[in-house]
């Protein structure tokens, strides 16, 4: 037996957590089957599971070798799908999402993409916390954040502006900052992060200058801020992508305009290292880039 068939082995044991349950679905004896992985861990040199009378449970060295020989029979997999010519791209998809810029932005493109590619299947999740692509077992994710895993493969999407901006009904009762200095005056909404989303950066006559705001109130959803921005609470700082529409209709004020520092870490799909880039993960990057190029936020609500 070569050593994919060997690891196909390995992993139908750990995921049916039994020898006899992996000999059914492989129609071998559960005698074969453990012979099979007792001659793998002599050949390795480690024991990669722990067996009892109950259960059978992986090792610290069963889990690195399970991980890896599913991303190698995966490469495998998709090796021979990849030069089937025609070949449709097609299996799971698992994409993870900020939530108010997926919600708001990308699940409208997703129609499209579904006609395209209706052989793909999508598993979406939302969060606004950065998510371990490699450990989740996640293709990709579509991310507005400064990329900190250099492990991953990026692909840039679109730039990214930030604006500071409030609601008439806020500047009305509290009055319009002038200086980045006045904001020590007024109630900025912070998020709730240990990076620095909360270091506001502006540029001014003196140079390049940073502040971190302390807020009384603060939220893990970006959403959750422009909320409570539109309601007149306070303050906040957040991207054109999410406060663009509110401000162009006068739902809120841009503030600051001569200070802001827009940029911010760009629009990128970030997706794990691989010799071979599922077909799937790469049309569904390809079409990211594709709705992009024409930035929809840019001309109205999405």
């Amino acid at each position: 037996m070569d050593r994919p068939e060997t690891m196909g082995v390995f992993l139908s044991v750990v995921e049916e957590g039994d020898f006899s349950a992996a000999a059914r679905r492989l129609r071998m004896s559960p005698s074969a089957v453990s012979k099979i992985i007792g001659r793998l861990e002599s050949r390795l040199g480690v024991r990669l599971l722990q067996r009892s009378t109950r259960r059978i449970s992986l090792t610290a060295e069963g889990s690195t070798y399970a991980d890896s020989a599913r991303r190698i029979l995966n490469d495998i997999k998709e090796a021979e799908i990849a030069i089937q010519p025609g070949a449709e791209p097609r299996g799971r998809l698992r994409v993870s999402l900020p939530s108010a810029f997926g919600h708001r932005l990308i699940v409208p493109m997703l129609p499209a993409f579904i006609d395209r590619y209706p052989a793909i299947e999508l598993e979406l999740m939302f969060t606004d916390t950065i998510v371990d692509l490699l450990a989740e077992e996640t293709d990709v994710a579509v991310r507005v954040a400064a990329q900190s895993d250099s492990r991953l493969v990026m692909r840039r999407l679109a730039p990214n502006h930030r604006v500071i901006c409030a609601s008439a009904r806020y500047l009305e009762k509290h009055g319009i900052p002038m200086t980045p200095g006045d904001l020590q005056h007024h109630t900025c909404l912070g998020i709730t992060s240990r990076g620095g989303l909360n270091i506001w950066e502006f540029d001014g006559p003196d140079g390049p200058q940073s502040m971190r705001i302390r807020s009384p109130i603060e939220a893990n959803s970006t959403e959750a801020l422009r909320r409570l921005a539109l309601a007149g609470v306070g303050i906040v700082r957040m991207s054109e992508i999410l406060v663009g529409p509110d401000i162009r209709v006068g739902r809120l004020t841009a503030l600051l305009t001569g200070y802001n520092h827009h940029d911010g870490p760009p629009i990128c799909a970030v997706y794990p290292p691989g010799g071979i880039l599922s077909p799937r993960v790469r049309v569904f990057v390809d079409f990211l880039a594709e709705q992009f190029a024409n930035p929809p936020w840019l001309h109205g609500a999405p």
